[in-house]
C-alpha cells in the first residue's frame, strides 16, 4: 500500500484542476501544466481535493499509485510557486552567459558549449551562478542535470559545475618527497 497515494491532495484556491480521458490539466497563476496518466489508477477531482485509488491490486498499480500522487502534487506546487535550481561554476576561465534562447558555457574546452533552453524555463547567469526557474519540476531538474553533466566537479581542485549546496569530496593529490 502506498502511503503517499493514500493521502488526499488539497487544491489551493488559486488553482483549477480538471481530469478527462486520462489527461490531468492543472491551471494556476503562473501557467498551466498537463500530463497523461494511465487509466489503471482512478483519479477523482473534487471541489478542493484529489483522491487516487488503484482499480486493480497489481504490482504495477501499486508502484504507479504513489508516483502519480507525487506527480500531481508537483504540478499543483509548480503552478503556484515556481521551482528554482542553482548551479555554481568553479574554475579559472569557466564562464556562462545567456544569448537569446541558448546558454553559452566556456568550460575549458577548445570551443564554447551551446545548450538550448526550453521555452517553459527562465535561465539567468550572473558571474559563476546559473539560476533555472520553471513551473515543471521534471523539466527544471532534467535541464539542470544536463548542464551539470557537461563538466562534473572533479575531486582534486573542485573545478566544474555543481549544484548549490552540493559538497564535493576532495582528494589529497600527489605528495612530493
Amino acid at each position: 500500500m502506498s502511503r503517499i497515494g493514500k493521502k488526499i491532495i488539497a487544491i489551493p484556491k488559486s488553482t483549477e484542476v480538471t481530469y478527462s480521458d486520462g489527461i490531468l490539466v492543472v491551471k494556476g497563476p503562473l501557467g498551466a501544466l498537463n500530463k497523461k496518466f494511465k487509466q489503471d489508477i482512478e483519479i477523482t477531482v473534487g471541489a478542493s481535493e484529489i483522491t487516487l485509488v488503484p482499480k486493480r491490486e497489481t504490482l504495477e498499480n501499486k508502484a504507479l499509485w504513489g508516483t502519480y500522487a507525487s506527480h500531481i502534487m508537483n504540478m499543483i506546487i509548480g503552478v503556484t510557486t515556481p521551482y528554482v535550481k542553482k548551479l555554481i561554476i568553479e574554475g579559472i576561465g569557466y564562464k556562462s552567459e545567456v544569448k537569446g534562447d541558448n546558454l553559452v558555457l566556456a568550460l575549458g574546452f577548445s570551443h564554447p558549449v551551446n545548450v538550448p533552453i526550453p521555452k517553459i524555463l527562465k535561465v539567468t547567469a550572473e558571474k559563476n551562478v546559473i539560476t533555472v526557474t520553471g513551473i515543471d519540476k521534471e523539466i527544471v531538474g532534467e535541464f539542470v542535470a544536463g548542464v551539470r553533466s557537461l563538466k562534473k566537479p572533479e575531486p582534486y581542485k573542485g573545478k566544474g559545475i555543481r549544484y548549490e549546496g552540493e559538497v564535493v569530496k576532495r582528494k589529497q593529490g600527489k605528495k612530493t618527497a
